[in-house]
């Protein structure tokens, strides 16, 4: 055997010995059958939703006929692509995009640590309750609802804050009109939102945390700033780090709900409301082009899945553990 052949041999071993610590163990599977049976409803609803689909990602690159079905249909290159990215609003609803995910995604974990830490100090049980319940009510909220409640809000003639601002002496604002104003509102609904579910995921960390080290710190004289800055911030660091990545991967996807319902899809609007989800839609439900449509769905997902492993690189770089994979 000459040595080309045993590093071969060794390098398949090696692969061996991996896939047999990542499967479990044939004692294993008989202890644990119970879970593993559980597990094969969610494992067939993956398989089925997630990756039988990926089957129709040939539509990006075909000139889709509904009579000739998807393997029928000719074959169109990347002129679905060129369609998207030679048209005059490519750069803005990509600008939009990410500009507002970009704030999304920093704001919403920044004031979910910020609430769950306050909310961690809270010793009345009951009291704590309350407020995680009204903080996580919103998430459970549509987005129609949600688009009525701001309509009630900014309505021109009778919006509640039109009304407030008269009653002031101040003139009326047509807020379905003025576009620079959304880049604010947009914004703030979706921290109305979000703030709470990402605030229970956080407090869960926290409740993870050895209450030893709070009564160390406090022995040596930590503040409760210091001790959030110290112990606290630190240990929901791998929370932090995951969720960061999760919603990265998403970041050329946008809130449909949150983009097409607040604004009303008013043409005034567009210039800062309008994203690469409410483009499309448009584009799909007015000229019917599926090739288009998956074109920029899968330019999305390939973005998407480049900064999430990017990151993730990054992150192995300074500190492994904290890696998503």
């Amino acid at each position: 055997m000459n040595k080309g052949s045993r590093v071969e041999v060794s390098s398949h071993s090696r692969i061996g010995k991996k896939i047999k610590s990542v499967l479990p163990s044939r004692n294993e599977w008989k202890s644990q059958r119970a879970f593993y049976t559980m597990m094969i409803p969610g494992i067939v609803l993956l398989f089925v939703f997630n990756y039988i689909p990926m089957f129709g990602v040939i539509l990006a690159f075909k000139d889709f006929n509904l009579s000739k079905g998807i393997l029928g249909s000719d074959w169109a290159g990347f002129k679905n692509f060129e369609f998207f990215f030679s048209s005059q609003d490519a750069v803005r609803i990509t600008f939009n995009t990410i500009y507002y995910n970009g704030i999304f995604i920093v704001s919403g974990l920044l004031i979910a640590i910020i609430f769950s830490l306050l909310l961690n100090d809270i010793k009345n049980r009951h009291l704590s309750g309350f407020y995680k319940s009204a903080m996580f009510l919103p998430f459970l909220m549509s987005w129609v609802v949600a688009g009525y409640i701001s309509y009630a809000l900014f309505n021109v003639d009778l919006g509640i804050i039109n009304q407030f601002l008269n009653a002031l002496g101040f003139n009326s604002v047509n807020w379905y009109s003025d576009a620079e104003k959304w880049r604010y509102i947009l914004p703030i609904a979706n921290l109305w939102k979000t703030v709470g579910y990402l605030s229970v995921i956080f407090i869960a960390g926290l409740a993870g945390i050895d209450h030893s080290y709070y009564e160390a710190a406090e022995m040596e004289g930590a503040g409760k700033i210091r001790q959030a800055l110290s112990i606290s911030i630190p240990m929901l660091t791998p929370i932090i780090v995951t969720l960061f990545l999760l919603q990265l991967g998403k970041i050329f996807y946008a809130d449909f709900g949150l983009f097409y319902n607040l604004p009303r899809e008013s043409g005034l609007l567009f210039s800062t409301t309008d994203v690469i989800d409410t483009y499309v839609f448009r584009a799909l439900r007015t000229m019917g082009d599926i090739g288009m449509s998956s074109a920029i769905g899968l330019y999305q997902s390939v973005v998407g899945f480049t900064l999430v492993v990017l990151s993730n690189w990054i992150v192995r770089k300074f500190n492994n553990e904290n890696a998503l994979f």
